[in-house]
């Protein structure tokens, strides 16, 4: 994790345009935002990184207005240089592009402080309005995601040590393996995976963890 900053800089508006910091670790990606941006006179790239760490040095460093923010990033997550990046400075813009439309996910990246949750499927239609929109002080999330998020209620929320146990059984594990893992016994192991299967409304184990994946509720990392 980061170290909490007390500094709280204000964020100043470029008169040359939005400044923008994008976070993502693949260079092709960060080129083609590049690209988008450059057509733009109201907005320009002034940094860029390649996982949380150097998200976190490259805004201490810059300040931008926005900053465009991978979840899935080798080391810190993205998530991790939200929460970082907001104790520094909670004036801070920051918007997701991800290519998970888990509403799970979704929403820790909201709740961490994020402006906005966009899918990297809808760069080219949808980026450009969503950085001018963030910037002007608006917050918005992809049709999509939000239907997402509607569809799903705090009643089917996993517990940590249901979370857990889902993320062993996606990673291939048997009953007595988690246990063994987790030190509890095998019965207390069949609960758990009872409760996963009711609450998330899967057939088996393995559904189950496709929908832990599918929704963000885990990952293979």
């Amino acid at each position: 994790m980061f170290s909490k900053t007390m500094n709280d800089p204000n964020l100043v508006s470029d008169p040359i345009g939005i400044r923008i910091l994008v976070a993502d670790d693949h260079a092709l990606f960060r080129d083609g935002i590049a690209t988008l941006v450059a057509g733009q006179r109201d907005m320009r790239m002034v940094g860029e990184a390649g996982n949380g760490n150097e998200a976190v040095e490259q805004f201490r460093r810059l300040s931008p207005d926005i900053t465009l923010m991978d979840l899935q990033m080798p080391g810190s997550s993205g998530i991790e240089a939200i929460i970082a990046i907001l104790e520094y400075s909670p004036a801070a813009r920051i918007i997701v592009l991800t290519t998970y439309s888990g509403d799970v996910q979704a929403l820790r990246a909201l709740k961490a402080g994020a402006r906005a949750y966009l899918l990297k499927g809808l760069l080219h239609k949808e980026l450009l309005s969503t950085i001018r929109s963030v910037h002007s002080g608006a917050k918005t999330v992809s049709p999509s995601i939000a239907s997402e998020i509607a569809n799903h209620t705090e009643e089917d929320s996993l517990t940590e040590r249901e979370i857990q146990v889902l993320r062993l059984i996606a990673g291939g594990n048997a009953n007595k393996e988690i246990a063994a893992q987790l030190g509890v016994s095998e019965e207390a192991v069949k609960g758990r995976v009872k409760q996963i299967l009711s609450k998330l409304h899967a057939n088996d184990r393995t559904h189950a963890a496709i929908i832990g994946l599918r929704r963000g509720i885990i990952d293979l990392r």
